[in-house]
């Protein structure tokens, strides 16, 4: 290729012209796509002057470039865009025109116009006019906008899964009738549905439009959610140290009734007599409302130390796709087991009534290992424990906020942190937090640890080897008091684990090492967690 006057190295890389061809065809249509180039370059003078034939097997092309223009000023109207709009393509702006640099004029409008789109101009078209050159090497044109008929969704239609319960449409994606129609928002809100595990997307929603009506199509498939947790511990007893088991089963039931419900049965026993049942049934979105309730039911006994049961009614309210709200009742019964009483240890039957408010915010996210983003959940309660007829007021405070950052597709972080206390005159036992275990500090027993207060900072380091495999690390920080035994205390975790999906669920093993501020490192409490999730 050759100009009117030599062209720069930069330039030639820049151009990234072949050199070699399989026939003339080709090698016209390489100079199509240089002269549109050298146009985005700057060079709107350009022209093909010549294309010679040199012998049998050579060419030469001879371009005229003409004046470079590095700048465009575009003049537009404040009805078009606003100022903050256009700080999205531009950073010279004033109430008349802006500035680009000429290279991204492409991009800025395919930018600007994705912006009307948004706004529900799903057919608007941009386009650039009456183009002036002065003696600097700015060119000058008028942005013209033909917006269009501005489109709202005026119905949904579910295909693949027509059972599906249309107030997750409206609730929990944000979907619904009557707001302006955006493509690029409607794709987002769909495959967030792929977060409650029940649904997944067939493919992206399309829209039908019609003269005066838009009709958009979601394409659902339902997926088997019933879930069936199982985990086998082995451990080393400090005493005796021999091998002992703990167990963990878990069953939920998931939209079977295709109205999103859910029930839980959870049991837990660590082998040391300490089991653990919970069961809660949740029915969201009452009366196709963004009101929803559940109801749940604890007992937890410790060996032949107390047994406590405790009761929690919800009722929710979904303020937008992201954010819900409760409030409730929660009650509390526990029992003294123990014939005599444990010096340093204060055990007694009380009851406990606390009016319960909360929240939480989901972000989900693509992502079929890892659906949820980030999470913030509030619970905090007030009321009043009664034990041998003296009232005391208490106050508790729980929250649990994670977050993944994803570095990249493979790499990622995920941090969380668990946090809870309670306020009262006087503490008892059996009605302090229980944490510990695979859940919340990892490298210790289950629920091993009792707290006034307590802390934890969980940490992972994930490598995706591929869309079912993954590995991490396990680095979990946490601190403690237990005021029933004027105890402060701080726990360390270090280990790794592993994750596989396979067409029996979700396999998971853990090995973590829990060691305490006055303890030493010892192989003796590495714990071993194995568990697979199948779902039916």
């Amino acid at each position: 290729m050759a100009a009117e006057r030599p062209i720069s190295e930069e330039m030639k890389d820049s151009l990234r012209i072949k050199t070699s061809f399989k026939d003339f065809l080709s090698l016209k249509n390489e100079m199509d796509t240089t002269y549109l180039k050298l146009q985005r370059m700057g060079f709107i003078e350009s022209e093909l002057l010549q294309l010679k034939k040199e012998n049998d097997t050579s060419y030469s092309a001879i371009f005229f470039l003409g004046k470079k223009y590095s700048k465009l000023k575009v003049f537009y109207s404040e009805e078009d865009f606003s100022k903050k709009e256009l700080q999205r393509v531009a950073s010279e702006i004033t109430d008349l025109y802006f500035i680009l640099p000429f290279e991204t004029i492409p991009l800025a409008l395919r930018k600007l116009t994705a912006l009307r789109n948004q706004k529900g101009n799903a057919f608007a078209r941009l386009r650039l006019s009456e183009f002036e050159k002065n003696d600097t090497d700015m060119l000058i044109a008028t942005l013209l906008v033909d917006n269009g008929i501005v489109r709202t969704v005026d119905s949904i239609v579910v295909k693949g899964y027509e059972k599906f319960p249309k107030s997750y449409l409206r609730y929990y994606a944000g979907i619904r009738k009557g707001k302006i129609f955006n493509q690029k928002k409607l794709v987002t809100q769909s495959e967030n549905l792929n977060s409650l595990g029940f649904v997944s997307t067939v493919k992206p929603p399309e829209a039908l439009f019609r003269k005066d009506s838009t009709t958009v199509y979601f394409y659902l498939e339902k997926q088997n959610n019933n879930l069936f947790d199982g985990i086998l511990g082995f451990a080393t007893d400090e005493e005796t140290q021999k091998l002992i088991f703990n167990g963990y089963l878990n069953l939920e039931l998931n939209n079977n009734l295709n109205y999103g419900e859910q029930l839980i049965i959870n049991y837990k026993a660590d082998g040391k007599e300490q089991i653990n049942f919970r069961t809660k049934l949740t029915l969201p979105y009452l009366f196709s409302t963004p009101f929803g309730l559940s109801g749940e039911l604890k007992i937890f006994k410790r060996d032949s130390t107390f047994i406590t049961t405790e009761q929690q009614v919800r009722a929710t309210y979904q303020i937008d796709p992201r954010s819900t709200v409760y409030i409730g009742y929660k009650g509390y019964e526990s029992s003294n087991l123990l014939d005599e009483a444990i010096a340093g240890a204060p055990i007694e039957d009380f009851s406990s009534r606390f009016f319960i408010l909360g929240g939480g915010y989901l972000k989900p996210q693509n992502r079929k290992l890892f659906p949820v983003k980030t999470a913030i959940l509030l619970d905090a309660g007030i009321g009043s424990r009664k034990n041998e007829n003296k009232p005391e007021d208490q106050l508790g405070v729980e929250t649990t906020l994670n977050n993944i950052f994803n570095l990249n597709y493979r790499n990622s972080i995920f941090v969380q942190n668990k946090t809870g206390v309670l306020f009262s005159e006087n503490y008892l036992v059996n009605e302090l937090y229980r944490f510990g275990g695979i859940n919340s500090i990892r490298g210790f027993d289950e629920n091993s640890i009792d707290a006034s207060l307590y802390t934890v900072l969980s940490t992972e380091y994930r490598y995706l080897f591929g869309e079912d495999i993954y590995a991490h690390s396990i680095i979990d920080l946490g601190y403690f008091e237990n005021k029933t035994l004027s105890l402060q205390q701080n726990l360390y975790s270090f280990g790794f684990g592993l994750g596989l999906n396979t067409m029996a669920g979700l396999f998971r093993f853990n090995i973590a090492n829990g060691s305490t501020q006055d303890s030493s490192f010892s192989f003796a409490n590495t714990k071993i967690h194995i568990s697979i999730s199948s779902k039916f």
